[in-house]
């Protein structure tokens, strides 16, 4: 009885999660001169929650629905986007509305234009609320394109302005924006955590002896190891996706990652990997990269320092991922000999195989059944 009523805890806390990242809007700017020409792509989903888009409440978007709200799309978007020169405010227009597909999900884009006042702006102040009464969560990604030089800045509401230089950017402040980027998507990529957490779990056990420990050094290393796969793997098929080298459908990456949630997570409970949970944190990784790949398609990379941008957004990821196992390993091994670390190695990972399996019906179905 205690053991479900844990699973239906943990999952009660798990279903609402997002399977791979929470809200966030891209917008991209590309000044030329006096001219700005803009798009932004937010989340229908998102908008459909802000200010009602399924005309007809059967839980289904049409383009229909969709465009009978254009107009109120674009005066509640660029309601919450303010961008002014140093000379003055660039009022917003909407100029088309188009719709896209993001890895999440179908996505609003809103094409619009903007004339600064004075002559050409050396630097553009961004006001950004979007959703900021609502989601507390809830990022605007931004890529400023001027004079082939390209800036990137994330907006959230604890920093809603912020003033963008339009000149020669910052290589060092550029590349310390790929590392927040990267250890962002890893702390919001649910799935990765949950993946490497179901890795790590067993680390302090001894193999095939529950109820013996290691201690800290030998699981210290035991999670280096599994660590340093994983890392390894990711970073070259994040590496090879991000330069265009590999492409994989996003649908099939997705539902791949989610099978190996699944994977680890019962490996906690049958011994699916025989001991060999590096080579199996190798093997996944190599599928994790390509979704790693994803955030940063959507971000993109600056031509100009392309190599520079992908490392800091590949360090970002590492210590992100770093930041995880610096928490999880000293609780571990201190909860290693306590009833509660064994319902969490055997009852969470049965709750963790639950969710992600019901991930998985969801990305391959292409329907919604717990994400957010």
């Amino acid at each position: 009885m205690k053991r479900c009523l844990f699973i239906l805890l943990l999952c009660a806390w798990l279903a609402p999660a997002q399977a791979h990242k929470p809200s966030d809007s891209y917008v991209s700017l590309a000044v030329h001169g006096q001219q700005i020409e803009g798009q932004w792509d937010i989340a229908l989903r998102d908008l459909d929650f802000a200010i009602g888009l399924d005309g007809n409440g059967d839980g289904a978007l049409t383009w229909d629905e969709i465009r009978a709200r254009h107009d109120a799309i674009a005066a509640y978007a660029l309601q919450r986007l303010q961008v002014a020169s140093d000379q003055g405010v660039c009022p917003l227009q909407a100029v088309e509305q188009l719709i896209d597909h993001h890895t999440d999900g179908a996505y609003s884009v809103l094409r619009f234009q903007a004339s600064c006042p004075g002559a050409a702006p050396a630097s553009l102040t961004i006001g950004y609320t979007l959703f900021a009464d609502l989601d507390p969560q809830h990022k605007g990604l931004f890529k400023i394109n001027s004079d082939g030089s390209t800036q990137t800045a994330i907006f959230d509401p604890d920093s809603p302005r912020q003033t963008i230089s339009l000149a020669a950017p910052d290589r060092l402040a550029q590349f310390g924006a790929y590392v927040k980027h990267g250890i962002w998507h890893i702390w919001i990529g649910y799935d990765h955590i949950l993946f490497l957490l179901s890795l790590l779990l067993p680390a302090v056990l001894l193999p095939g002896l529950r109820e013996q420990q290691r201690g800290l050094k030998a699981a210290f290393y035991d999670v280096l190891k599994v660590v340093t796969a994983f890392t390894l793997a990711h970073s070259i098929t994040l590496s090879l996706a991000s330069l265009s080298l590999v492409s994989l459908p996003s649908r099939w990456v997705e539902s791949a990652i989610a099978a190996s949630v699944i994977l680890a997570a019962l490996n906690n409970l049958l011994p699916l990997f025989r001991g060999k949970r590096p080579v199996a944190a190798f093997a996944f990784g190599l599928i994790h990269g390509f979704g790693f790949a994803s955030v940063l398609r959507d971000l993109g990379l600056p031509q100009g320092s392309l190599l520079a941008s992908l490392l800091g957004f590949n360090l970002g990821v590492e210590l992100g991922q770093l930041a995880i196992v610096a928490a999880f390993l000293p609780l571990a091994w201190l909860l290693r000999k306590t009833w509660l670390y064994r319902q969490v190695l055997t009852v969470g990972s049965l709750a963790i195989a639950l969710v992600a399996c019901v991930w998985l019906v969801e990305r391959v179905a292409d329907i919604k059944l717990i994400s957010a």
